[in-house]
């Protein structure tokens, strides 16, 4: 198994930030990026904010190996997300206001300006058991083909992106844009503009 420093090194950094901005608790979430035939992705129970390069698994897309027994109990979501869509890089995390929101809406309607232009809607994925990384694996995939990022109802948030860099914007400006709306919301007064009725919003 051979990971790079440098993939360590863009893999903990991104988990920190996850963790600094109170996207996670203190062993939620993880992180993976593709390489070539596998995936490297965080290891079962280990702290997201404060990766160990041995914290880092290199396990076979294609199919579960050896390596599977340690990696990440949602590595199975992972594997899925890379076998049926484009992404290079995939993060998983526990979004507050994204989690918040989902509770009340079957999708997330951006509001602000650069959630609007990145991501007009975010889809909401109803699932029989939330934390059930086995059904998210059917599901979860067929939605992140057409979306950057997608919402489990009640439980969390999945982005993908071309790097783990993307992947990390993706679900931060998305949580921002949740908590935007979440935060206009309580105020209780209508929008002076609604971006999601204007011209070609409704084709996403």
């Amino acid at each position: 198994m051979t990971i790079t420093d440098s993939t360590y090194e863009s893999l903990k950094t991104v988990g920190r930030s996850l963790a600094m901005r109170g996207l996670n608790t203190s062993h939620s979430g993880n992180i993976s990026i593709r390489s070539g035939g596998k995936m490297v992705i965080k290891r079962r129970a280990a702290m997201l904010g404060w990766l160990q390069k041995e914290d880092l698994v290199e396990t076979a897309l294609d199919e579960e190996d050896s390596y599977s027994l340690i990696a990440s109990t949602e590595s199975g979501v992972h594997r899925a997300i890379y076998q049926n869509t484009d992404a290079m890089a995939v993060i998983h995390a526990h979004c507050p206001y994204l989690v918040t929101l989902s509770l009340i809406e079957d999708e997330i309607t951006c509001i602000d300006a650069e959630g609007s232009f990145m991501y007009k809607r975010i889809p909401v994925v109803e699932l029989d058991i939330p934390a059930g990384a086995k059904e998210a694996a059917i599901k979860v995939p067929p939605v992140l083909k057409n979306y950057k990022i997608c919402v489990v109802r009640s439980h969390g948030a999945f982005a993908k992106g071309m790097t783990i860099e993307d992947a990390l914007c993706n679900i931060t400006g998305a949580e921002q844009s949740a908590m935007i709306r979440y935060l206009t919301m309580q105020t209780g007064k209508p929008l002076k503009r609604d971006y999601s009725k204007e011209k070609d919003f409704s084709n996403w």
